[in-house]
């Protein structure tokens, strides 16, 4: 089992930053994946950004140039810098760690930190 802990949400006016963390602890592989995904009210989840633990990352398409996702392996901790942050940003925010064991993967999700950017 892997216990992932968030922080850092809250509420900001359009343009402002937020930055997030997510701490993971537990029965944890040395290939892994981190991320984070919003789920806005009335919408499915969907990805933001994820980081490998040799530090490949991966954006959607709209946070390119504002977010910035970053890990320290050491202390199995992802950050995602928000910056020019816009009320669509608003949602629930998950933090994401994937671990895979030779055929199998293994998922685990925080509880969410709420992100409201006002306009």
């Amino acid at each position: 089992q892997v216990q992932l802990v968030e922080s850092g949400g809250g509420l900001v006016q359009a343009g402002g930053s937020l930055r997030l963390s997510c701490a993971a602890s537990g029965n944890i592989f040395s290939i892994n994946t981190m991320g984070w995904y919003r789920q806005a009210a009335g919408k499915q989840r969907e990805l933001v950004a994820t980081i490998t633990r040799s530090g490949t990352t991966n954006y959607e398409d709209s946070v390119k140039g504002r977010f910035t996702i970053s890990r320290d392996n050491a202390r199995n901790t992802v950050y995602l810098q928000m910056n020019n942050l816009k009320p669509e940003n608003t949602g629930v925010y998950y933090c994401n760690f994937r671990q895979r064991a030779i055929t199998t993967t293994y998922e685990y999700w925080g509880q969410g930190t709420q992100v409201t950017v006002s306009s």
